[in-house]
């Protein structure tokens, strides 16, 4: 296949899918086996749009690659669609969607060290609208559910990995993120001292009950076979 069609073909599948498209995908797409000379044609169709200024543009988002209207056109395309492409969160959503960004993998019991407050909420509404996930389970008391962010939560922000994320001593202080750290912590410190007090309440001693025990057979229940 020659590379001037070849670009064409990938413009064309960039133009008309709603999910990002791997390199490899889309070498699988046109029967090509060098996944890397794909990638440099993406490359090259990217700095062409770029450098031609066109109001569409070629982004890596989300582990692929999709074409998408330049931020400063996105008001005009609101317009045409109203509110519909907003994605409208409250204030606490948005909340435990940064605090779960910034520190994933995270339990529901560490968000709310950290927010004070209930997030049963929040949570729900994330997951509803697929921005967060349940990505397996701490290896502590109880094993709670750890929370982090989707595939869909790096389209919606623009972002191709969390590692695209600002570090986090660049938004906010050295003495809040330490606050933060603490408060996560305290929270498996509490429950830690509460699975040994719930033990010592236990009786120690086995020989008082061995007196507890019925002697009795024929009150005992059994099983006949």
């Amino acid at each position: 296949m020659e590379e001037k069609e070849l670009k064409k073909i990938i413009e064309t599948l960039l133009f008309i899918t709603d999910e990002p498209l791997s390199a490899d995908k889309i070498a699988k797409i046109c029967d090509i086996r060098d996944v890397k000379y794909v990638s440099e044609k993406l490359q090259e169709l990217k700095y062409a749009y770029d450098m031609e200024g066109k109001a569409l543009t070629i982004i890596s988002v989300a582990g692929g690659w999709q074409m998408s209207t330049r931020p400063e056109y996105g008001i005009w395309v609101r317009k045409l669609y109203n509110s519909r492409l907003t994605l409208r969160l409250s204030n606490a959503a948005l909340e435990v969607l940064s605090i779960i960004a910034f520190k994933q993998p995270i339990t529901r019991a560490e968000i709310e060290a950290i927010r004070g407050v209930d997030s049963s909420g929040p949570i729900d509404t994330l997951i509803e609208r697929k921005l967060i996930t349940n990505i397996g389970r701490k290896e502590t008391l109880g094993r709670p559910i750890l929370y982090g962010t989707t595939d869909e939560f790096l389209k919606q922000f623009g972002l191709n990995s969390i590692k695209d994320l600002p570090n986090l001593d660049s938004i906010i202080s050295q003495d809040v993120i330490k606050n933060i750290d603490d408060k996560m912590k305290s929270v498996w410190n509490v429950k830690k001292n509460e699975n040994i007090s719930e033990g010592s309440t236990q009786p120690e001693n086995k020989e008082e009950d061995k007196k507890n025990l019925p002697d009795n057979k024929d009150n005992q229940n059994t099983i006949e076979p």
